[in-house]
């Protein structure tokens, strides 16, 4: 359970003060291996463990976003209903990715086998220590926005009041970004 001194708003909370049946969004990503595959195994257990699918875009390739590198992305945005609370989700996120090979090195982008971003948790706000939420950089990524307005395109930011498409028309990222 989130402690309640981070949530700024929290509109689907059962009387057990658990949040229940939320639509999460989250960003897949990979540059390292067979990234498509890496892609279809990271969905495949996020629907496994952490909640009934929903809608998945299709994959795009990417300039890596933050740093240099000649590996290109592939990148999709999923959607997933889910029971869990943000924290446990998210300690199931980074299990999902150590799963698949993810090492966590300290500071910094780098190449990796697979990325997942918790973008969206409902319309929840967060503001926790361990855990943002709607993820802060999602108006500055291309990579993140093109996908998700496939998939979301009306899906309202609850910070800055804005839809995902209207994100994506202002998005300032010069990455390119294709789908495969």
């Amino acid at each position: 359970m989130v402690d309640n001194k981070y949530l700024r708003l929290k509109k689907k909370v059962n009387m057990t003060g658990r949040l229940n049946g939320n639509q999460i969004y989250l960003s897949l990503g990979s540059n390292l291996g067979d990234r498509l595959h890496n892609l279809k195994s990271a969905r495949e257990l996020v629907w496994n463990q952490l909640g009934s699918p929903d809608l998945v875009s299709q994959v795009f390739e990417s300039t890596p976003w933050g740093y240099s590198s000649e590996n290109l992305f592939y990148n999709c945005c999923i959607s997933v209903t889910s029971n869990l609370d943000p924290l446990p989700l998210m300690e199931k996120i980074f299990s999902i990715e150590k799963i698949l090979g993810r090492e966590r090195g300290v500071g910094g982008y780098s190449d990796r086998l697979i990325d997942i971003d918790l973008l969206f948790f409902g319309d929840l706000i967060l503001e926790h220590p361990r855990l943002k939420i709607p993820h802060p950089a999602i108006a500055k990524r291309r990579f993140v926005l093109e996908p998700l307005s496939e998939i979301a395109p009306n899906l309202i930011h609850p910070l800055n009041g804005l839809t995902v498409m209207e994100m994506l028309s202002q998005c300032q990222d010069p990455g390119r970004i294709r789908p495969v």
